[in-house]
């Protein structure tokens, strides 16, 4: 299926989905297909798996409807099959207070697993923001990755942008109230 004829977004709603992305593997299979569709031979060489465990992933994510068959041929009697992200975005449900976020612990996780060797810029700023400034500043964040969304060229190096904005928990709060 050609990337344009895609959904825009699949809404994670059931706990087969949620399960399915929550985990660390399954997430960078998703990453592999996010550009290109992949066998299951190509995606176990780039995520460094043995076929048969990225076979066991990839079924998961298919059960759960995020991934999917695109199309297949014939190689010496045997049926290859590539498959491809469900849509061009996944959105997850809103972790809720005091629940980790699947979403930034799977960053994190790539973060770390990047190459220190390799260009990154990684900040973290403080703001003190109106509800207009804050809704603005999300506003602009959102805009700003679609544009370079848009300007992806699959036959470059990954890149990941990860970007949030929140109020932090209230210091009184995190201690219980206690002061």
């Amino acid at each position: 299926m050609p990337p344009e004829d895609l959904p825009e977004t699949i809404h994670v709603t059931t706990d087969e989905q949620l399960r399915a992305v929550s985990n660390l593997t399954r997430h960078r299979i998703m990453a592999v297909l996010r550009f290109e569709p992949a066998t299951i031979t190509q995606i176990a060489e780039r995520v460094g798996l043995a076929k048969g465990s990225s076979s066991y992933h990839v079924r998961l994510l298919e059960r759960a409807g995020l991934v999917k068959v695109v199309r297949t041929r014939k190689v010496r009697g045997v049926t290859e099959r590539y498959y491809a992200m469900a849509a061009r975005t996944i959105a997850l449900p809103d972790p809720g207070e005091g629940a980790p976020d699947v979403l930034m612990r799977h960053a994190v996780a790539d973060l770390e697993a990047s190459s220190a060797q390799s260009e990154r810029h990684v900040g973290m700023a403080h703001l003190r923001l109106t509800d207009e400034q804050f809704a603005e500043l999300g506003a602009r964040l959102e805009a700003l990755a679609d544009e370079y969304r848009k300007l992806s060229d699959p036959t470059l190096p990954d890149a990941s942008l990860v970007f949030a904005l929140f109020h932090p928990a209230s210091r009184a709060k995190e201690e219980g109230g206690a002061k």
